[in-house]
């Protein structure tokens, strides 16, 4: 089946639509597509309404969801936001020698060279490292000479079943409060690591979107799931909570720095709870079209990328040069780049988003000549900036910068 046309085009219809594209092409008149860009004016606004329905919670940014040093660093200067959720050590180490402070790293490392160069800086406790099992902390002690900070990973996930069925990401084996006490006795017996954080990401609400286009009923299956879930998860993290600090008060270690949780699609849900500390988020500044399917917010399209048409193989058809920009998770068309400007486009059903063409259907194509552009939007945030070495950034009706992205500083960190 076909993707469906961009449905997130701005609030006045067809009008709107086609006044959002005449800025775009008059902003980058100059420019040779394939290219990408940001249009900060969108952007500021999505990170405003971050902030706002954070509730007053420091957002703590997803790097991953970024992917650009330049709007990293213009982000954290702004109210609301503070510290870093990096996704590998190595990326935390390049951006610690960059300026960035107070660093998370979300997913373990056993990256023993990275372990040993974060263990020799001068101040390493910048830098905290996501662990959720013994056998991580072996790790860490074997590679580090002195002490390094970590952070325990906190099952957020819904157990059915009995726990033999799982809804969520399969990230932390540590899911009860007595199993992550178990865990912060385990690091405080060590000399070479220090407790300073908590995190626990509910992938199953903030990640999910809870209005998927075209499926009303399974739409009201994950809310329902979704509610479940929330009313399931508040107490059990704040027992989590409460069973980590007492075992660090018992051991005569200071509290927790920090308790991480959340994402762009529960900001609000997860900033209620009182031992939440911090919400991780990043996604929501790009405006992504996997948030096309949530009912609770609706971020702005701020990223986008152009294509030029290069073949008409068909009156109703219009080729454009590559657009493979296909978005981890489950192989699915959710996961595909959508055309969005001009509206009226589809991926054809046979080729979808092709590493050297993709054809588009739909009455829009009818329309577009060889050399016309598409713009496209990402079904995610970060991964866009592995495609582009650049992002040009859009004020107004012009470029008024260029920001390498992490693939332009020579950066592949996965």
């Amino acid at each position: 089946m076909a993707v469906r046309a961009d449905s997130s085009a701005p609030v006045g219809g067809a009008s709107a639509s086609k006044d959002r594209l005449g800025r775009l092409e008059r902003a980058t008149a100059e420019l040779e597509p394939p290219f990408a860009v940001v249009d900060l004016d969108a952007f500021w606004r999505n990170a405003d309404d971050m902030r706002r329905r954070a509730s007053g919670k420091p957002i703590r940014l997803a790097s991953k969801s970024v992917r650009c040093r330049t709007l990293q660093q213009r982000v954290l200067a702004r109210e609301g936001f503070s510290g870093t959720l990096a996704f590998t050590l190595p990326e935390a180490l390049w951006l610690a020698d960059s300026g960035f402070e107070d660093i998370v790293v979300a997913y373990p490392s056993v990256d023993r060279l990275a372990l040993r160069a974060l263990a020799e800086r001068p101040s390493p406790a910048g830098i905290a490292v996501m662990v959720d099992s013994p056998a991580q902390l072996d790790l860490i002690e074997s590679a580090a000479e002195a002490p390094v900070d970590v952070c325990i990973d906190f099952d957020a996930g819904l157990w059915l079943a009995g726990g033999r069925v799982k809804v969520g990401a399969k990230r932390s084996p540590v899911h009860t409060p007595e199993q992550a006490a178990a865990l912060v006795r385990e690091i405080v017996g060590r000399e070479r690591v220090r407790l300073v954080g908590m995190m626990a990401y509910e992938a199953q609400i903030a990640g999910l979107g809870d209005a998927p286009p075209g499926s009303r009923m399974r739409g009201v299956a994950i809310r329902a799931l979704q509610r479940r879930s929330v009313r399931e998860l508040a107490p059990r993290r704040a027992a989590a909570v409460e069973a980590v600090e007492a075992v660090l008060r018992e051991s005569g270690k200071p509290p927790l720095r920090f308790v991480n949780g959340g994402g762009t699609g529960s900001l609000e849900l997860t900033a209620a709870e009182s031992p939440v500390s911090e919400i991780a988020a990043g996604s929501g500044l790009y405006g992504p079209t996997l948030f096309d399917a949530y009912r609770a917010f609706a971020p702005e399209p701020a990223a986008l990328f152009a294509l030029p048409v290069v073949r008409k193989p068909a009156g109703g058809v219009a080729t454009v040069l590559g657009g493979g920009y296909l978005a981890s998770g489950p192989a699915d068309a959710a996961r595909l780049p959508r055309p969005s400007l001009p509206a009226g486009l589809k991926l054809d059903a046979q080729e979808g988003a092709g590493e050297v063409q993709t054809p588009l259907l739909g009455a829009a194509a009818g329309h577009l000549h060889v050399g016309d552009r598409v713009w496209f939007r990402h079904a995610k945030a970060g991964e866009l900036c592995e495609r582009f070495d650049r992002l040009h950034l859009i004020e107004g009706e012009g470029v008024v910068e260029q920001a390498p992205t992490y693939r332009g500083e020579g950066k592949c960190f996965l």
